[in-house]
């Protein structure tokens, strides 16, 4: 389903011309202002958005690019840094609709489309102990086709695991429209016959620069570093056909020669044991002079940050004690440490490696003696700070200043020397907050600083940087691109990096592959000196009460992956970007791009937050949206709010009433009335119903749970009043067992386990509050949560007890519910314990169940749906080691997301649903062709309304996983 906004509502887009081509066209003000940005610092709003649904739809979108004389720009993750992905004629989605990955040879290859997500691609790998050879920091939210445009590397893939190194066939589209699949057996042959030029004219140029001793000593000085400007001009070297070199060139020409459909990689061994040490020195040269020995000692990743890289490490809370300990007595003032790790297949494969490292270690000054540890919570501790540096710096910049980031490599005895000498460089031009860290074992080292792009003085300044910072790096004999690529930033430069006889060898590889200069002017190659300093983006506030909590974006498209309007609205980037844009739009713009905002931004938004569990710098676009929610409400609605949460459990009795006449009322009806009623009052007022909507479900215990043997209670059960509103699955158990529902399924498995549970008093007018909270009704949050903590103070008698509550989002809810209480209220609250039910099942009813011999039947498979709430609890591994006790295979689905159903925004926006869970379900249907009953035996979750929006996805009945448990035990 396209949606566009008319009115405030959604409505079917009528067919077009494009349909039947492959592809949809958009051309309204908010979605060319939203595709404008990246996450680099340059801003082209492109004329034509496209979406296409294949191969055949790029095509047919290029030709539609070439009659309306538009020049044409490939964009996926939009996470590239130097302007390769933004351009000002016709943006080519290639990443909605091109995520499907195949996993070949047991692992040994892969083979996936565009827009898969690197995280996601080694997902689908790990379950064969394999990975991809790229390994960039921006793997969370990166794709395969700009690790292929950008020849990306990374952190210990070096020079011979990048994406140029690890390519094994791909299929592309040149600018003429050809269909080229390089692994094809007689692929040299069909070049040959569909693109004589082109075949003729790269067997030209092979054999003129091998012929050259000059050019040949160039191209292998400059490939011998990792190396990202210009072409890859070292495929005239490394392969003899036509198509072989045709296919190199690929790599790393950002979108400027063809676009690479398809791409299959030879993958690398998952080394799982890793051995990791942060090591402290009182100077830089200090840390660059103990290079040499660390990586004769075997590392994958050897990984600097200067002083004031350490300075950001020691203000995250979340970092490693020992990078947080360095802001301690004198401070941090010139340390400089090294991230350094070691990787093996198995423990005695490591156990060399350690000693190695030892060895060395031992034989260093340092500043704070060192530990090699092994444990996985240090390690993720140590690198996360190292990965978020990028993201955590730019988040803090001074108001109006630009991120930017650059991507620099030398010889790596000239490593010292040049970090010293940038040094010099930022005093020089007054970037005195440049920060600096990278990729030592390589000499390759990113830098930032944050210039006024917008101030004509800063620009100034920031051009005569930039041609200082040029022969700097040349002067170092090094490249002035290592892995970002070239994109605009370094293309007036290419030439002088490289020399005339190879840089006229680049040119001619353009004029080969794109006659006409249509793929992506003014990137890799310019005429234009200054193509650097044009179309910068010049950073805006949001304004008002947003500015303080989205003006720290930087647009790194991190939170885009796990976004579940990603596909059918916009994203929590884009979100951020428009709320900019809205604050300084001509008056014109402005009215149109809030009209569409409301329902591509506020009303689609899921407002599950998952987007800040992504976000280096901390951003929660679901509050935002809760906020825009809130100042639309008007007061009477804010009263009416607080009412509901005063008469609670009559409201639930009229909803349960409700539910229960829609239940004998022909669906056909139903549906049609609940369409007429969206279409005269709104529809993100009132929910779609139809056939799947189950009916009421059976009203909350108020009972407790005596223990065995006369025991003191364990805990106080907080039921959901969602098991109230909703009926349990119809199904979903083997041997067509009925489910009973969470609450239900979990007071049996305590029963069963002897554990005792307190029901607070009152319990079926009490609710965690997301109903309000999602709403933007703080009021009637504010009086619920002052309700609650009331019953469960009393309850948990002081919060002796913990509070378990038998769903994911309303755990979650009541986590979340001190934001909503006074300051002294919060305090109080802080005292209570919330934990889901599953955890409480994983970590006391499960033992207690072995202990009395409670036996378990197991399953062969289950597929295992996690919740936003769960991630957000830190409870998916309690979900799979629960679920895992019931199958001998319990899956969790590389694609899983959040399944956009939230509360009830699954019926106000059914599109939101169908869209988030479109990947997950079309895993689990490929799951199930493996198998040999062609389904799972069960399909779980902990959250009712997420079961429902996954039923719905996938036509099979999901229950929680309690109820699969207590079926499992009878």
């Amino acid at each position: 389903m396209t949606a566009r906004l008319t009115t405030g509502r959604t409505r079917r887009r009528p067919p077009s011309p494009e349909d039947a081509l492959g592809y949809e066209l958009r051309t309204d003000l908010l979605t060319r202002v939203a595709h404008a940005h990246d996450a680099s610092h340059y801003l082209l709003r492109p004329e034509v958005v496209v979406r296409a649904d294949g191969v055949d739809g790029v095509v047919a979108a290029m030709r539609e690019a070439s009659r309306r004389g538009l020049p044409v720009t490939f964009r996926s993750g939009g996470t590239s840094l130097s302007g390769q992905a933004s351009g000002a004629g016709m943006l080519i989605d290639t990443r909605t609709r091109f995520t499907r990955v195949e996993v070949l040879d047991g692992g040994e290859r892969v083979r996936c489309q565009p827009g898969a997500t690197l995280r996601l691609v080694n997902g689908h790998l790990a379950r064969h102990g394999r990975r991809l050879g790229p390994d960039p920091a921006s793997e969370i939210a990166c794709t395969v086709g700009g690790v292929v445009a950008n020849n990306s590397s990374g952190m210990s893939s070096g020079t011979t695991r990048t994406a140029y190194r690890t390519v094994e066939s791909m299929t592309v589209v040149l600018a003429s429209g050809t269909v080229v699949d390089t692994g094809a057996p007689d692929a040299d042959a069909r070049l040959a016959a569909r693109e004589p030029d082109l075949h003729r004219g790269l067997a030209a140029l092979r054999d003129r620069v091998r012929s050259s001793p000059a050019m040949r000593a160039e191209v292998e000085r400059q490939f011998a570093m990792k190396n990202t400007m210009g072409y890859s001009v070292n495929a005239l070297l490394d392969h003899d056909s036509p198509v072989k070199i045709l296919e190199h060139l690929l790599v790393g020409s950002e979108g400027t020669l063809g676009w690479v459909a398809d791409v299959t990689f030879r993958t690398v061994p998952l080394l799982t044991k890793v051995a990791t040490t942060l090591l402290v020195f009182d100077s830089l040269e200090r840390a660059t002079d103990a290079l040499v020995p660390l990586g004769l000692s075997g590392p994958e990743a050897i990984e600097l940050m200067d002083a004031a890289s350490l300075r950001v490490a020691a203000a995250d809370p979340k970092a490693d004690p020992s990078m947080r300990s360095l802001a301690r007595g004198a401070g941090i003032t010139g340390q400089t440490a090294l991230l350094v790790e070691y990787r093996a297949a198995t423990d005695d494969a490591l156990a060399p490696l350690q000693d190695a490292a030892r060895a060395v270690v031992d034989g260093l000054a340092l500043e704070v003696p060192a530990t090699l540890t092994t444990d996985p919570a240090t390690r993720e501790r140590l690198w996360r700070v190292r990965k978020g540096l990028y993201t955590a710096v730019a988040g803090a910049r001074p108001a109006g200043a630009t991120a930017l980031l650059e991507d620099v490599v030398v010889p790596v005895p000239d490593l010292t020397a040049t970090v010293r000498d940038l040094g010099g460089l930022f005093a020089r031009h007054g970037y005195d907050d440049a920060v600096t860290f990278g990729h030592a074992k390589d000499g390759n080292l990113h830098f930032m600083i944050s210039p006024r792009l917008g101030d004509p003085a800063e620009l100034d300044r920031y051009e005569a940087f930039s041609d200082d910072l040029v022969d700097l790096v040349l002067g170092h004999r090094g490249s002035l691109k290592a892995e970002h690529g070239t994109g605009r930033i370094m293309a007036p430069f290419v030439q002088r990096q490289y020399g005339d006889d190879l840089y006229a060898v680049m040119r001619e590889i353009k004029s080969l592959f794109d006659p006409r200069g249509v793929l992506n002017p003014g990137v890799v190659l310019t005429d234009d000196p200054r193509e650097h300093l044009r179309d910068l983006k010049v950073e805006a506030s949001a304004g008002g009460e947003d500015a303080p909590l989205v003006d720290r974006c930087v647009e790194c498209g991190y939170c885009e992956p796990g976004c579940p309007s990603r596909t059918v609205t916009t994203t929590p980037r884009q979100r951020i970007a428009l709320l900019k844009e809205l604050a300084v739009a001509p008056e014109g713009e402005r009215e149109e791009l809030a009209k569409a905002y409301e329902y591509w931004g506020v009303q689609t938004c899921a407002a599950d937050s998952m987007c800040v569990e992504a976000c280096p710098v901390g951003i929660d676009t679901g509050v935002v949206m809760k906020g825009h929610r809130a100042r639309s409400n008007p007061a009477l609605v804010q009263k009416g709010g607080e009412a509901l949460a005063g008469s609670w459990g009559p409201v639930v009795d009229v909803l349960r009433g409700a539910l229960g006449v829609v239940q004998k009322v022909p669906t056909p009806v139903v549906r049609v009335a609940s369409e007429v009623a969206r279409g005269a009052v709104g529809t993100d007022v009132v929910p779609r119903v139809d056939g799947d909507l189950p009916g009421p479900g059976p009203q909350r215990e108020e009972a407790d749970l005596a223990a065995a043997d006369g025991d003191a209670p364990r805990a106080v059960l907080f039921a959901s009043c969602m098991g109230e509103l909703f009926a349990p699955a119809d199904g979903g158990l083997p041997d067509d067992g009925r489910p009973v529902g969470a609450e239900a399924a979990f007071r049996a498995l305590c029963e069963r386990a002897g554990v005792g549970l307190v029901v607070p008093q009152g319990i079926g007018g009490l609710c965690c509050g997301t109903p309000w909270v999602s709403k933007g009704l703080p009021d009637g949050a504010a009086r619920m949560a002052r309700q609650v903590l009331d019953a469960l103070w009393t309850a948990t008698r002081g919060g002796e007890l913990p509070v378990v509550c038998d769903a994911s989002s309303c755990t979650h809810g009541l986590v979340e519910t001190p934001h909503h209480l006074s300051a002294q209220d919060a305090a109080r609250f802080a005292r209570l314990r919330i934990v889901d039910a599953v955890t409480f099942v994983r970590t006391d009813v499960l033992p207690a169940l072995a202990a009395r011999g409670v036996d378990v039947e197991r399953l062969p498979s289950v597929v295992v749906h996690p919740t936003c709430a769960t991630v957000h609890l830190g409870a998916v591994d309690d979900l799979r080691a629960v679920a895992a006790a019931v199958a001998d295979d319990a899956v969790v689905p590389a694609a899983w997301g959040c399944c956009g159903f939230a509360g009830d925004r699954g019926m106000l926006h059914p599109e939101l649903t169908a869209a988030a869970t479109h990947a997950e379900a079309t895993e689990v249907a490929a799951g199930e062709r493996t198998l040999p009953d062609g389904r799972y035996d069960a399909y779980v979750s902990n959250n009712r309304t997420c079961e429902m929006g996954m039923a719905r996805a996938t036509g099979r009945d999901y229950v929680h996983v309690l109820e699969l448990l207590e079926a499992a035990t009878r």
